[in-house]
């Protein structure tokens, strides 16, 4: 523990610093709760972050080395050191100086010095544990997270047991089965914690990808035991859909499915919309040092914003916001004269922005404008960054109104709404209800929801690429809509564009700002990379699916519609279609697609990076 002063406290605080990254001050202020101006005392003596250089990797508190501000710095200098103790000596690796030094601990602190020369047989063996150190995979600890969803999960099938108990179905009992396997398995594992619980970004990673994985095979055993989906590689394509908040379905008759099923199908868009790992950090104790690691993994966007400087306290205000919109929603759908059970289920698909329905023609079934409405509206809000939902909160108005994603976003509906309705009138022999359909449908696209009011497959050529380009835009970073998202397109198309001035004014310095702010160089880095992989992706998926011999429009659509979390796409997978006529090779293709989607690309396939299970970093 430290006693630690931040400047506007009237009193000292104690922390404990298990682990810290290289940003000292701002994770001060996550474990003490307080704010920071850039200075920080412990006990007594002024803090300075003992690095330069850019990018220096995430290390252990232990890692750090601090000198006094009222000295002359070390002979360390600013530099990160690594350290390593064994018995009597401490070894550090001053990497960025290409320096190592060693120290006897037991020795006279006037009389201590560099023993690196004069004990090398030492210094050799201290630098072989440090670098076994550096290359280990922290399993216990993946192992222990892991097996901590697993229980969540299991604790989340007994909400639609309940379901099929309250409707006198058979299907309870199954979701009691799987329920009994997923706490037997957290019982085994998920129990104990590891006296290791770092993690660094790759642990990280490696988490968030397998999560979504074992997630997605535990939840299909509930159809596959019901015989609702008696082929397990179909269960896994519906559950995957589910959780990726995709809405692809391979069920040709969805009505004469048990409520419990029903319930399960959409209950899997709501807890996936906000993410699987954001949800049981709500639930459950996981440590705080490695919350941010798996949040920054899983939230979409080009980059995860922390609310409030817990990253446990972020999740739960996010859960907090997603609930509350989830139950007002609810309200209005009854107010339209749904019963109970589909409006929470279609609420639920909203909120997760995934589409499951309970009927096989989805929101056309209940033929209301009423309800195509609700649905329209918070279809929309869902697709806004969350953290504007924060500000409003805050009363900081402004910045909601000034946000340029924002506005693209609802620019963009905007837009396409008007060229589809004008484009569509003709076949509908009314300006507002071509109107209703067209809104309908582009709020629908843009979020990646995936509800149908309309076969757009049958609407002019115009409209239908207009719903293609929707589509692969996707909503808002932050929020529970898939796609690429406006953020990265905002900084694509200014990129272009700084481009385009450079070559005109070679000596201008050109910046590119989002909100009034300059995007970082790494973060437009990865959004070109998230781009060159995405075309990638999508080439590749494409040569694979047309081995089913389909035509091209069908592939083509099938892989940008699951890639991108959408769920209907055209021709033989259009609206009022599904995908059941595929391959299982085919479908397990669809499934990857739909999870490189969710976890936007990098997180998944991380998994068969041979540098990722080398080195930290």
């Amino acid at each position: 523990p430290m006693l630690v002063h931040l400047p506007g406290q009237k009193e000292n605080k104690t922390c404990d610093l298990p682990v810290m990254s290289f940003d000292l001050l701002p994770t001060l202020a996550d474990l003490c709760n307080a704010p920071v101006d850039g200075k920080a005392e412990l006990d007594g003596m002024s803090l300075k972050p003992a690095l330069t250089g850019k990018n220096p990797p995430a290390l252990a508190a232990r890692d750090l080395f601090w000198h006094k501000a009222s000295q002359r710095p070390t002979s360390t200098g600013d530099y990160v050191s690594t350290a390593i103790r064994s018995g009597r000596y401490k070894l550090l690796d001053f990497y960025q100086q290409n320096r190592i030094e060693l120290y006897d601990l037991q020795s006279d602190p006037g009389e201590n010095h560099n023993l690196a020369i004069e004990q090398p047989e030492i210094t050799r063996q201290l630098m072989q544990k440090l670098n076994d150190w550096r290359k280990e995979m922290n399993v216990k600890m993946i192992r222990y997270i892991i097996s901590k969803m697993m229980g969540a999960e299991g604790l989340l099938m007994l909400l639609p047991m309940m379901v099929g108990i309250i409707y006198g179905e058979h299907t309870s009992v199954y979701f009691l089965i799987t329920a009994a396997i997923l706490t037997a398995i957290y019982l085994l594992f998920g129990r104990k914690c590891p006296e290791n619980m770092t993690i660094y970004a790759k642990e990280g990673l490696i988490i968030v990808a397998t999560a979504w994985i074992f997630w997605s095979l535990a939840g299909a055993l509930p159809f596959v035991l019901s015989k609702s989906i008696p082929s397990y590689v179909d269960a896994f394509f519906e559950t995957v859909s589910g959780f990726t908040t995709t809405g692809s379905t391979i069920l040709t008759e969805i009505e004469g499915l048990p409520k419990g099923i029903l319930f399960w199908r959409s209950l899997t868009h709501w807890v996936g919309g906000m993410g699987v790992l954001v949800f049981v950090m709500v639930l459950t104790s996981l440590d705080e040092k490695n919350s941010m690691h798996l949040m920054r993994a899983e939230v979409p966007g080009p980059e995860a914003d922390k609310l409030v400087p817990k990253a446990r306290g972020t999740a739960r205000i996010l859960y907090g916001m997603y609930f509350a919109l989830t139950a007002i929603e609810v309200v209005f759908l009854l107010a339209g004269g749904m019963n109970l059970f589909d409006a929470v289920t279609h609420a639920f698909s909203t909120a997760g922005t995934g589409g499951f329905s309970g009927y096989n023609a989805s929101v056309a079934h209940f033929n209301s404008a009423y309800i195509d409405g609700v649905i329209t509206v918070f279809m929309i809000l869902f697709g806004i960054n969350f953290n504007l939902y924060f500000f409003l909160l805050l009363k900081e108005f402004k910045s909601v109104f000034k946000n340029e994603e924002l506005r693209a976003y609802l620019g963009i509906i905007a837009g396409a709404t008007v060229v589809i309705t004008c484009n569509i009138a003709g076949g509908y022999h009314s300006l507002l209800k071509a109107f209703r359909y067209a809104v309908f449908q582009v709020a629908s696209v843009i979020t990646t929801t995936g509800f149908v009011t309309a076969d757009f497959n049958k609407w002019p050529e115009l409209s239908k690429c207009v719903l293609l380009l929707v589509m692969v835009i996707g909503a808002s970073a932050g929020s529970t809509g898939g796609g690429i998202k406006v953020s990265r397109l905002l900084i694509l198309v200014k990129s272009i564009r700084r481009e385009l001035k450079t070559m005109i004014h070679p000596k201008a310095v050109n910046i590119v700002k989002v909100n009034g702010k300059k995007v970082k160089e790494e973060t437009m880095r990865g959004v070109y990379v998230y781009f060159i992989a995405y075309i990638l992706i999508l080439i590749v998926s494409v040569l694979l699916i047309s081995i089913n011999n389909f035509d091209f429009t069908t592939s083509f659509t099938g892989v940008l519609t699951t890639l991108n979390n959408v769920g209907p796409g055209l021709n033989l997978v259009g609206p009022v279609e599904n995908f059941a006529k595929f391959s299982d090779f085919s479908k397990i293709v669809f499934c990857v697609d739909m999870l490189i989607g969710r976890l936007e690309i990098f997180p998944f396939l991380m998994l068969f990076s041979p540098s990722l299970w080398s080195r930290k970093f």
